[in-house]
């Protein structure tokens, strides 16, 4: 039987890849036959109604009313902003730019930690900080993946921006909700968010769900949109609140650096995209700076001083 830090680490890898698969699923749908807000209403109905089917087997658990407020505000965090934010920065951003912006999740996660007293910084963490931080700045300003006649420059930016909010706010769950994480089973949390997120988004959008042309679709294009409907919503969260339980939020975090391989390789081999010199060099940079911060906990592990 797998111990519950393996199943944590096996849980991270195959949300982690799932989401890759978002990357390049939802360049092909969003904005030509799906519109971000009836792909946000979609998905988090779907979602909900999947929360529901633990119901079957379990009873339901009461959450304390103190927690109702926090569990309305991760609805509001998760469910609708960060969805919003990744919806709508995609249609404007390429699959690759998007994929490595979200990478910058780790350090925003370790800066919520210092702030919250959580971790605190060190020379080691400082430095890894700064390099990812300038890559991923390099990118949503200087990228030129995506742009086009009709998708200027500009826009790719505030594309970028709005896939970075999306991971400032995959940061502030991590680190602010993990409390909750391991006071109630993770499908009751699951269950409260999804419900609160698709009961605030369907008078907004139910009108955008019920415009899809799924007719008009050939059978790639119905299998992507199937896809980013059902799987990337509830499934990758239930195994990322599950690995919450065994592991701190930057462990957790730190797993995003699969999305970006696995993402460019499919966007590629699609050819939704294609690589440039500036986007690896930015990279490699993002990747220089996690790889210190992580360098940083060995070090700290194997006894050397914290100042390190």
């Amino acid at each position: 039987m797998l111990s519950k830090r393996l199943s944590a680490h096996l849980a991270l890898l195959f949300c982690n890849i799932i989401w890759a698969c978002d990357y390049p699923f939802y360049n092909l749908v969003l904005g030509h036959y799906v519109s971000p807000l009836a792909m946000v209403t979609a998905s988090l109905v779907v979602a909900a109604l999947l929360s529901l089917v633990p119901l079957l087997w379990e009873r339901p658990e009461r959450v304390e009313p103190k927690d109702r407020v926090k569990i309305i505000g991760a609805a509001l965090l998760m469910g609708v902003t960060r969805k919003l934010c990744m919806m709508y920065g995609l249609t404007a951003t390429s699959p690759i730019d998007g994929s490595i912006i979200s990478t910058s999740t780790p350090l925003l996660v370790l800066i919520l930690s210092v702030v919250l007293g959580v971790e605190r910084f060190t020379k080691m963490r400082s430095l890894g900080l700064l390099m990812g931080l300038a890559g991923t700045l390099a990118i949503i300003l200087l990228s030129n993946n995506g742009a086009t006649a009709d998708s200027p420059k500009h826009y790719v930016a505030l594309g970028n921006i709005l896939i970075f909010t999306s991971s400032c706010v995959s940061a502030l769950y991590m680190v602010w909700y993990k409390g909750l994480v391991a006071k109630y089973r993770i499908t009751t949390l699951l269950r409260w968010i999804y419900c609160l997120s698709a009961f605030v988004m369907l008078p907004f959008g139910a009108h955008e769900v019920a415009a899809i042309e799924f007719s008009s679709m050939d059978t790639l294009l119905l299998c992507a949109t199937l896809f980013v409907l059902i799987v990337p919503t509830y499934l990758p969260n239930l195994l990322l609140n599950l690995s919450l339980r065994s592991l701190p939020p930057t462990v957790s975090s730190i797993y995003s650096y699969l999305q970006p391989i696995v993402a460019t390789g499919l966007a590629v081999a699609m050819g939704l995209d294609r690589l440039r010199a500036d986007t690896i060099l930015f990279a490699v940079v993002v990747f220089a700076g996690v790889a210190i911060v992580i360098a940083s906990y060995k070090v700290q592990r194997n006894g050397v001083k914290s100042v390190v």
